[in-house]
């Protein structure tokens, strides 16, 4: 059996051809392999611009399915799972393009196989099976994290200069763009002042609060790249080798961990859906509406 996606665009866009015929997508493998690869992008006004890489999953495609630019920012969707390390690598290579005006800026929604991440503020204690997975030291902020299948990671590459250089506005667009998302799914997200991410109260006796998407993110030249991670429908008994963003007297779940079997072409859907009016609008706002203090910021960035 093969899964199939349709990427539904709010009504503003519906005459993007972002809203493409239904198309097969093979199954997810279960191991990926590097090889060597060149991608193409069209950008529009500018040039086709090859970017090369030494190391790229196999059967990735970058094409006319799942790239498109939308008023001046390209979104770029991936159905297999991407090694973390390509994905520094690209994000990384296009911060560098987007400072020189040689690439749009871009938002990437992908998966990745499964693997544990260390951000800047990780503590060694918090890594609990050091032998799971392989264990990724990150220059995103945050602590320990489990990316893997099921998870949707949005990485956003947004040039701040452009809008409102201001660090607070953007996370706090971060945020709201993930609980506006979640709403879709009548899933009610808060922010927390004293820890970071995204949560939702649970009906367990000794867990009042679980994660549901968590954020870290890095700036460059006040270009943003990283992003954020919801908790689709992940194996949630793999975020047992770590201490989770360094909190132990919480939980982690996701939609279908809550009853919500929302696929992630749905949540696709959400995010285009809700960017206008939430992460871009806040991009643009001189106020930020930030809560967190400033060791929830060293904990995000």
């Amino acid at each position: 059996m093969v899964r199939t996606r349709r990427l539904e665009l709010p009504p503003r866009y519906r005459d993007s051809d972002l809203n493409a015929a239904r198309l097969p997508i093979p199954p997810r493998p279960l191991k990926t392999l590097a090889v060597n690869f060149v991608v193409s992008f069209d950008v529009g006004g500018i040039a086709n611009r090859s970017i090369r890489f030494k190391k790229i999953m196999k059967n990735l495609e970058f094409n006319k399915t799942n790239s498109r630019l939308i008023n001046g920012i390209q979104w770029l969707i991936n159905d297999t799972p991407i090694a973390y390390e390509n994905a520094i690598q690209l994000m990384e290579d296009r911060v560098a393009d987007i400072k020189n005006n040689k690439a749009p800026e871009l938002i990437w929604l992908l998966e990745h196989p499964p693997l544990y991440t260390a951000g800047t503020s990780a503590k060694r204690s918090d890594l609990l099976d050091p032998t799971r997975f392989p264990v990724i030291k990150t220059g995103r902020g945050g602590q320990y994290t489990y990316h893997g299948p099921g998870q949707r990671v949005v990485y956003v590459m947004l040039d701040l200069k452009r809008r409102n250089p201001d660090l607070k506005a953007f996370i706090h667009g971060l945020e709201e763009w993930t609980i506006q998302t979640l709403r879709k799914f009548n899933i009610i997200g808060e922010r927390k002042h004293d820890r970071v991410g995204i949560w939702v109260q649970t009906h367990h006796p000794s867990i009042s609060v679980s994660k549901i998407a968590s954020i870290g993110i890095r700036l460059r030249h006040w270009i943003t790249y990283h992003g954020l991670a919801i908790n689709v429908d992940p194996n949630l008994e793999h975020f047992s080798g770590i201490v989770p963003c360094g909190i132990r007297e919480s939980g982690v779940t996701s939609l279908w961990d809550m009853g919500i079997t929302a696929s992630i072409p749905e949540v696709d859907t959400a995010l285009f859906d809700t960017f206008e009016n939430t992460l871009n609008k806040y991009c643009y706002s001189t106020d930020s509406g930030y809560i967190g203090n400033d060791n929830y910021l060293k904990n995000i960035y």
